[in-house]
Protein backbone atom coordinates (compact mmCIF):
# COMPACT_ATOMS: atom_id res chain seq x y z
CA UNK A 1 0.00 0.00 0.00
CA UNK A 2 2.86 2.34 0.67
CA UNK A 3 4.61 1.77 -2.94
CA UNK A 4 1.21 2.29 -4.48
CA UNK A 5 0.57 5.82 -2.42
CA UNK A 6 3.89 7.02 -3.50
CA UNK A 7 3.17 6.01 -7.08
CA UNK A 8 -0.51 8.10 -6.99
CA UNK A 9 1.48 11.23 -5.42
CA UNK A 10 3.69 10.92 -8.07
CA UNK A 11 1.66 10.17 -11.33
CA UNK A 12 -1.20 12.99 -9.85
CA UNK A 13 1.32 15.44 -9.05
CA UNK A 14 2.31 15.71 -12.79
CA UNK A 15 -1.48 16.28 -13.67
CA UNK A 16 -1.73 18.45 -10.91
CA UNK A 17 0.82 20.92 -12.29
CA UNK A 18 -0.66 21.75 -14.83
CA UNK A 19 -3.89 22.41 -13.73
CA UNK A 20 -3.73 26.39 -12.83
CA UNK A 21 -1.88 27.12 -15.91
CA UNK A 22 -4.10 25.49 -19.13
CA UNK A 23 -6.72 28.37 -18.66
CA UNK A 24 -4.24 30.83 -18.72
CA UNK A 25 -2.57 28.98 -21.96
CA UNK A 26 -5.65 29.10 -23.37
CA UNK A 27 -6.17 32.88 -22.35
CA UNK A 28 -2.72 33.70 -24.32
CA UNK A 29 -4.07 31.87 -27.28
CA UNK A 30 -7.29 34.17 -27.31
CA UNK A 31 -9.96 31.86 -26.32
CA UNK A 32 -12.72 33.18 -24.36
CA UNK A 33 -14.17 31.82 -20.93
CA UNK A 34 -17.02 29.54 -22.76
CA UNK A 35 -14.24 28.14 -25.07
CA UNK A 36 -11.53 27.60 -22.26
CA UNK A 37 -13.61 25.43 -20.04
CA UNK A 38 -14.54 22.79 -22.62
CA UNK A 39 -10.74 22.44 -23.32
CA UNK A 40 -10.72 21.26 -19.89
CA UNK A 41 -14.21 19.06 -20.26
CA UNK A 42 -12.55 17.45 -23.23
CA UNK A 43 -10.18 15.50 -21.16
CA UNK A 44 -13.38 14.43 -19.08
CA UNK A 45 -14.79 13.63 -22.66
CA UNK A 46 -12.02 11.22 -23.11
CA UNK A 47 -11.57 9.99 -19.95
CA UNK A 48 -15.46 9.03 -20.17
CA UNK A 49 -14.71 6.70 -23.16
CA UNK A 50 -11.84 5.05 -21.42
CA UNK A 51 -12.30 4.81 -17.67
CA UNK A 52 -14.63 1.45 -18.52
CA UNK A 53 -12.00 -0.05 -21.40
CA UNK A 54 -9.36 0.42 -18.52
CA UNK A 55 -11.41 -0.90 -15.85
CA UNK A 56 -12.34 -4.16 -17.60
CA UNK A 57 -8.67 -4.63 -18.85
CA UNK A 58 -7.17 -4.15 -15.51
CA UNK A 59 -9.95 -6.90 -14.51
CA UNK A 60 -8.69 -9.25 -17.42
CA UNK A 61 -4.99 -8.65 -17.71
CA UNK A 62 -3.82 -7.40 -14.16
CA UNK A 63 -3.50 -3.65 -12.50
CA UNK A 64 -0.06 -3.18 -13.16
CA UNK A 65 0.10 -2.75 -16.74
CA UNK A 66 -2.58 -0.70 -17.05
CA UNK A 67 -1.17 1.60 -14.41
CA UNK A 68 2.08 1.64 -16.60
CA UNK A 69 0.32 1.80 -19.97
CA UNK A 70 -1.92 5.03 -18.41
CA UNK A 71 1.47 6.47 -17.07
CA UNK A 72 2.83 6.63 -20.34
CA UNK A 73 -0.10 7.94 -22.19
CA UNK A 74 -0.24 10.60 -19.81
CA UNK A 75 3.73 11.29 -20.33
CA UNK A 76 2.82 11.55 -23.98
CA UNK A 77 0.46 13.92 -23.44
CA UNK A 78 2.14 16.14 -21.91
CA UNK A 79 4.87 16.87 -24.48
CA UNK A 80 2.09 18.02 -26.56
CA UNK A 81 1.50 20.45 -24.23
CA UNK A 82 4.99 21.72 -23.78
CA UNK A 83 4.76 22.11 -27.57
CA UNK A 84 1.37 23.43 -27.81
CA UNK A 85 1.07 26.72 -29.76
CA UNK A 86 -2.43 26.96 -30.62
CA UNK A 87 -6.55 26.24 -29.08
CA UNK A 88 -6.30 23.24 -31.42
CA UNK A 89 -3.12 21.97 -29.81
CA UNK A 90 -4.10 22.04 -26.34
CA UNK A 91 -7.33 20.32 -27.67
CA UNK A 92 -5.60 17.36 -28.51
CA UNK A 93 -3.04 17.17 -25.82
CA UNK A 94 -5.73 17.27 -23.41
CA UNK A 95 -8.08 14.66 -25.03
CA UNK A 96 -4.98 12.65 -25.37
CA UNK A 97 -4.39 12.71 -21.77
CA UNK A 98 -8.16 11.58 -20.71
CA UNK A 99 -8.06 8.33 -23.22
CA UNK A 100 -4.94 7.46 -21.17
CA UNK A 101 -6.22 8.30 -17.89
CA UNK A 102 -6.74 5.06 -16.86
CA UNK A 103 -4.54 5.00 -13.75
CA UNK A 104 -7.24 5.98 -11.27
CA UNK A 105 -9.71 3.26 -11.39
CA UNK A 106 -6.39 1.04 -11.96
CA UNK A 107 -5.18 2.19 -8.23
CA UNK A 108 -8.43 2.10 -6.63
CA UNK A 109 -9.04 -1.49 -7.80
CA UNK A 110 -5.47 -2.19 -6.49
CA UNK A 111 -6.54 -1.06 -3.12
CA UNK A 112 -9.55 -2.71 -2.85
CA UNK A 113 -7.65 -5.90 -4.10
CA UNK A 114 -4.80 -5.44 -1.47
CA UNK A 115 -7.55 -4.55 1.60
CA UNK A 116 -10.26 -6.33 3.44
CA UNK A 117 -13.69 -5.18 3.15
CA UNK A 118 -13.47 -3.92 6.77
CA UNK A 119 -11.06 -1.56 6.13
CA UNK A 120 -11.37 -0.68 2.37
CA UNK A 121 -12.53 2.62 3.17
CA UNK A 122 -9.42 3.88 4.75
CA UNK A 123 -7.54 1.88 1.83
CA UNK A 124 -9.39 3.90 -0.92
CA UNK A 125 -9.21 6.75 1.63
CA UNK A 126 -5.23 6.63 1.52
CA UNK A 127 -5.76 6.31 -2.64
CA UNK A 128 -7.50 9.55 -2.12
CA UNK A 129 -4.96 11.38 -0.31
CA UNK A 130 -2.52 10.45 -2.40
CA UNK A 131 -4.42 11.80 -5.35
CA UNK A 132 -5.18 15.23 -2.87
CA UNK A 133 -1.34 15.36 -2.06
CA UNK A 134 -0.86 15.75 -5.96
CA UNK A 135 -3.55 18.16 -6.31
CA UNK A 136 -2.60 19.56 -3.50
CA UNK A 137 1.28 20.95 -4.46
CA UNK A 138 0.58 20.14 -7.88
CA UNK A 139 -1.50 23.31 -8.54
CA UNK A 140 0.98 25.76 -6.24
CA UNK A 141 4.09 24.17 -7.72
CA UNK A 142 2.70 25.12 -11.33
CA UNK A 143 1.67 28.32 -10.42
CA UNK A 144 5.32 29.05 -9.08
CA UNK A 145 7.12 27.83 -11.92
CA UNK A 146 5.12 29.77 -14.66
CA UNK A 147 5.03 32.93 -12.62
CA UNK A 148 2.03 35.32 -11.73
CA UNK A 149 2.15 37.41 -15.26
CA UNK A 150 0.10 36.08 -18.11
CA UNK A 151 2.61 37.95 -20.52
CA UNK A 152 5.83 36.30 -19.17
CA UNK A 153 4.28 33.05 -17.50
CA UNK A 154 6.41 29.88 -18.39
CA UNK A 155 4.11 26.90 -19.72
CA UNK A 156 6.68 24.85 -21.32
CA UNK A 157 9.22 23.75 -17.92
CA UNK A 158 6.12 22.88 -16.25
CA UNK A 159 4.90 20.44 -18.89
CA UNK A 160 8.36 19.04 -18.96
CA UNK A 161 8.60 18.30 -14.96
CA UNK A 162 4.89 16.72 -15.66
CA UNK A 163 5.98 14.15 -18.20
CA UNK A 164 9.34 13.30 -16.09
CA UNK A 165 7.72 12.41 -13.40
CA UNK A 166 4.67 10.26 -14.65
CA UNK A 167 7.46 8.16 -16.46
CA UNK A 168 9.03 8.26 -12.81
CA UNK A 169 5.88 6.64 -11.72
CA UNK A 170 5.52 3.90 -14.55
CA UNK A 171 8.74 2.86 -13.84
CA UNK A 172 8.24 2.57 -10.05
CA UNK A 173 5.16 0.75 -10.98
CA UNK A 174 7.30 -1.60 -12.81
CA UNK A 175 10.18 -2.26 -10.62
CA UNK A 176 8.45 -2.13 -7.03
CA UNK A 177 4.76 -2.70 -7.37
CA UNK A 178 3.83 -6.54 -7.77
CA UNK A 179 0.58 -7.72 -9.00
CA UNK A 180 -2.48 -7.43 -7.13
CA UNK A 181 -4.42 -10.36 -8.99
CA UNK A 182 -3.70 -13.04 -11.54
CA UNK A 183 -4.08 -12.85 -14.79
CA UNK A 184 -6.82 -14.55 -16.27
CA UNK A 185 -9.75 -14.88 -19.03
CA UNK A 186 -12.73 -13.93 -18.18
CA UNK A 187 -15.34 -16.09 -17.04
CA UNK A 188 -19.03 -16.40 -18.63
CA UNK A 189 -20.50 -14.59 -14.75
CA UNK A 190 -18.42 -11.99 -15.63
CA UNK A 191 -19.72 -11.07 -19.11
CA UNK A 192 -23.21 -10.68 -16.80
CA UNK A 193 -24.08 -7.84 -17.37
CA UNK A 194 -22.39 -7.23 -20.71
CA UNK A 195 -22.70 -3.72 -20.24
CA UNK A 196 -22.31 -0.69 -17.99
CA UNK A 197 -25.70 0.67 -18.35
CA UNK A 198 -26.89 -2.92 -17.34
CA UNK A 199 -24.65 -3.08 -14.35
CA UNK A 200 -26.71 0.11 -13.58
CA UNK A 201 -29.78 -1.44 -14.15
CA UNK A 202 -29.03 -4.85 -12.04
CA UNK A 203 -27.77 -3.16 -9.33
CA UNK A 204 -29.94 0.00 -7.70
CA UNK A 205 -27.54 0.87 -4.69
CA UNK A 206 -24.77 1.25 -7.33
CA UNK A 207 -27.65 3.38 -9.69
CA UNK A 208 -28.26 5.04 -7.06
CA UNK A 209 -24.72 5.98 -5.43
CA UNK A 210 -23.33 6.59 -9.31
CA UNK A 211 -25.82 9.58 -9.91
CA UNK A 212 -24.89 11.04 -6.20
CA UNK A 213 -21.42 10.93 -7.26
CA UNK A 214 -22.03 12.38 -10.80
CA UNK A 215 -24.17 15.38 -8.93
CA UNK A 216 -21.32 16.26 -6.46
CA UNK A 217 -18.73 15.77 -9.21
CA UNK A 218 -20.27 18.15 -11.37
CA UNK A 219 -20.39 21.02 -8.82
CA UNK A 220 -16.44 20.02 -8.51
CA UNK A 221 -15.78 20.02 -11.66
CA UNK A 222 -17.78 23.93 -12.20
CA UNK A 223 -15.38 24.93 -9.49
CA UNK A 224 -12.06 23.29 -11.09
CA UNK A 225 -13.24 24.88 -14.15
CA UNK A 226 -13.58 27.92 -13.42
CA UNK A 227 -11.30 29.48 -10.86
CA UNK A 228 -8.90 30.33 -12.58
CA UNK A 229 -10.84 32.44 -14.91
CA UNK A 230 -13.17 33.41 -12.38
CA UNK A 231 -10.20 35.02 -10.32
CA UNK A 232 -8.68 36.71 -12.79
CA UNK A 233 -11.91 38.12 -13.66
CA UNK A 234 -12.88 39.11 -10.54
CA UNK A 235 -9.58 39.94 -8.55
CA UNK A 236 -7.23 40.24 -12.06
CA UNK A 237 -4.88 37.67 -10.02
CA UNK A 238 -2.48 34.79 -12.05
CA UNK A 239 -1.21 31.28 -11.74
CA UNK A 240 0.74 32.05 -8.90
CA UNK A 241 -2.07 33.07 -6.27
CA UNK A 242 -4.86 30.50 -7.52
CA UNK A 243 -1.96 27.44 -7.28
CA UNK A 244 -1.95 28.60 -3.56
CA UNK A 245 -5.85 29.19 -3.37
CA UNK A 246 -6.34 25.52 -4.81
CA UNK A 247 -3.11 24.52 -2.68
CA UNK A 248 -5.60 25.40 0.43
CA UNK A 249 -8.61 23.20 -0.46
CA UNK A 250 -6.52 20.67 -0.96
CA UNK A 251 -4.80 20.14 2.38
CA UNK A 252 -8.45 20.03 4.18
CA UNK A 253 -9.42 17.29 1.61
CA UNK A 254 -5.96 15.09 1.76
CA UNK A 255 -6.88 15.96 5.47
CA UNK A 256 -10.14 14.82 5.44
CA UNK A 257 -9.10 11.59 3.72
CA UNK A 258 -5.90 10.59 6.07
CA UNK A 259 -6.72 11.40 9.40
CA UNK A 260 -10.60 12.63 9.11
CA UNK A 261 -11.74 9.07 7.53
CA UNK A 262 -9.84 7.51 10.13
CA UNK A 263 -11.73 8.96 12.80
CA UNK A 264 -15.08 9.27 11.41
CA UNK A 265 -16.17 6.23 9.34
CA UNK A 266 -15.98 4.03 12.92
CA UNK A 267 -18.65 6.94 14.45
CA UNK A 268 -20.31 7.60 11.54
CA UNK A 269 -20.23 4.72 8.75
CA UNK A 270 -19.60 5.48 5.24
CA UNK A 271 -23.06 6.11 4.12
CA UNK A 272 -23.30 9.32 6.60
CA UNK A 273 -19.70 10.34 5.99
CA UNK A 274 -20.62 10.59 1.99
CA UNK A 275 -23.47 12.52 3.27
CA UNK A 276 -21.58 14.99 5.48
CA UNK A 277 -19.38 15.31 2.33
CA UNK A 278 -22.45 16.30 0.30
CA UNK A 279 -23.59 18.85 3.56
CA UNK A 280 -19.57 21.04 3.55
CA UNK A 281 -19.51 21.02 -0.41
CA UNK A 282 -23.02 22.52 -0.62
CA UNK A 283 -22.13 25.46 1.90
CA UNK A 284 -18.71 26.24 0.64
CA UNK A 285 -19.69 27.02 -2.98
CA UNK A 286 -22.06 29.00 -1.39
CA UNK A 287 -19.39 30.65 0.32
CA UNK A 288 -16.79 31.07 -2.90
CA UNK A 289 -20.22 32.21 -4.28
CA UNK A 290 -20.80 35.42 -1.60
CA UNK A 291 -17.17 35.97 -1.53
CA UNK A 292 -16.15 39.56 -1.13
CA UNK A 293 -12.65 39.65 -1.41
CA UNK A 294 -9.75 37.05 -2.16
CA UNK A 295 -9.46 36.78 1.20
CA UNK A 296 -12.88 35.59 2.20
CA UNK A 297 -12.24 32.86 -0.77
CA UNK A 298 -10.76 31.16 1.77
CA UNK A 299 -13.01 29.63 4.27
CA UNK A 300 -15.03 28.43 1.01
CA UNK A 301 -12.46 26.39 -0.52
CA UNK A 302 -11.89 24.80 3.65
CA UNK A 303 -15.46 24.06 3.21
CA UNK A 304 -15.23 22.67 -0.29
CA UNK A 305 -12.24 20.51 0.65
CA UNK A 306 -13.16 18.75 3.93
CA UNK A 307 -16.65 18.20 1.53
CA UNK A 308 -14.05 16.36 -1.46
CA UNK A 309 -12.26 14.54 1.46
CA UNK A 310 -15.20 13.40 2.86
CA UNK A 311 -17.55 11.91 0.19
CA UNK A 312 -14.42 10.59 -1.84
CA UNK A 313 -13.60 7.99 0.19
CA UNK A 314 -16.96 6.90 1.66
CA UNK A 315 -18.98 7.22 -1.55
CA UNK A 316 -15.99 4.80 -3.54
CA UNK A 317 -16.26 2.48 -0.46
CA UNK A 318 -19.93 1.79 -0.79
CA UNK A 319 -19.88 1.49 -4.27
CA UNK A 320 -16.71 -1.27 -3.80
CA UNK A 321 -18.72 -3.13 -1.57
CA UNK A 322 -21.34 -3.93 -4.62
CA UNK A 323 -18.41 -5.73 -6.49
CA UNK A 324 -17.47 -8.69 -6.19
CA UNK A 325 -13.40 -10.13 -6.16
CA UNK A 326 -13.59 -10.81 -10.29
CA UNK A 327 -15.14 -7.55 -11.07
CA UNK A 328 -14.03 -5.00 -8.94
CA UNK A 329 -12.23 -2.60 -11.76
CA UNK A 330 -15.54 -2.97 -13.51
CA UNK A 331 -17.59 -1.93 -11.01
CA UNK A 332 -15.58 0.94 -10.01
CA UNK A 333 -15.02 1.74 -13.47
CA UNK A 334 -18.73 1.91 -13.99
CA UNK A 335 -18.89 4.21 -10.59
CA UNK A 336 -16.79 6.83 -12.00
CA UNK A 337 -18.95 6.85 -15.17
CA UNK A 338 -20.61 9.19 -13.34
CA UNK A 339 -18.22 11.22 -12.02
CA UNK A 340 -16.52 11.40 -15.77
CA UNK A 341 -19.84 12.83 -17.11
CA UNK A 342 -20.42 15.27 -14.35
CA UNK A 343 -16.85 16.24 -15.39
CA UNK A 344 -17.63 16.47 -19.54
CA UNK A 345 -21.19 18.16 -18.46
CA UNK A 346 -19.91 21.11 -16.22
CA UNK A 347 -16.77 22.57 -17.96
CA UNK A 348 -18.84 22.99 -21.23
CA UNK A 349 -21.47 24.23 -19.40
CA UNK A 350 -19.77 26.52 -16.83
CA UNK A 351 -17.85 28.97 -18.86
CA UNK A 352 -21.53 29.61 -20.85
CA UNK A 353 -22.89 30.44 -17.47
CA UNK A 354 -19.98 32.32 -16.70
CA UNK A 355 -20.45 34.92 -19.23
CA UNK A 356 -23.89 34.95 -19.56
CA UNK A 357 -25.24 35.02 -15.92
CA UNK A 358 -22.18 36.54 -13.98
CA UNK A 359 -18.94 35.67 -12.55
CA UNK A 360 -20.58 33.79 -9.11
CA UNK A 361 -23.33 32.28 -11.60
CA UNK A 362 -21.19 29.00 -11.79
CA UNK A 363 -21.26 28.07 -7.87
CA UNK A 364 -24.39 29.06 -7.36
CA UNK A 365 -25.59 26.43 -10.17
CA UNK A 366 -23.01 24.03 -8.57
CA UNK A 367 -24.50 24.37 -5.07
CA UNK A 368 -28.18 24.16 -6.15
CA UNK A 369 -27.08 21.14 -8.40
CA UNK A 370 -25.15 18.97 -5.48
CA UNK A 371 -28.08 19.51 -2.77
CA UNK A 372 -29.73 16.85 -5.03
CA UNK A 373 -27.01 14.19 -4.44
CA UNK A 374 -28.59 14.42 -0.98
CA UNK A 375 -31.76 12.60 -2.29
CA UNK A 376 -29.60 9.87 -4.23
CA UNK A 377 -27.84 8.93 -0.91
CA UNK A 378 -31.23 8.70 0.73
CA UNK A 379 -32.81 6.30 -2.51
CA UNK A 380 -29.53 4.45 -2.04
CA UNK A 381 -29.38 4.29 1.79
CA UNK A 382 -33.28 2.80 1.46
CA UNK A 383 -31.68 0.39 -0.91
CA UNK A 384 -28.78 -0.90 1.16
CA UNK A 385 -31.58 -1.13 4.08
CA UNK A 386 -33.33 -3.56 1.89
CA UNK A 387 -30.40 -5.88 1.84
CA UNK A 388 -30.42 -6.81 -1.77
CA UNK A 389 -27.71 -5.63 -4.07
CA UNK A 390 -30.07 -6.31 -7.67
CA UNK A 391 -33.34 -5.27 -8.59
Amino acid sequence: MRTLFIVCVIDVLGFGILIPLIPYMATRFGASPALITPILGVYSLFQLIGAPIWGSLSDRYGRRPILITSMLGAAASYLLLASADSVAALFLARSLAGFMAGNIAAAMAYASDISAPAHRARSLGMVGAAIGIGFMLGPAIGGALAGEQLQSADFTLPALISTGLSLVAALLVLYRLPESRQQRQPSPADAAPSSRLALLRARPVLRWLTLGAMLVTFSQSTLDSTFAIWAMHRYQVGPRTVGIAMLALAVFAVGMQTAGVRQLVPRLGEFRLACLGIGCWVCGMFAVAASGSLLLVLPGLVLCGLGAGSFTPGGAALASHQADAHNRGTVLGTYQLGTSLARVLAPFMSGAVFEHFGLSAPYLLGGVVTLQAGWCMLAAGRALTSGTRSS
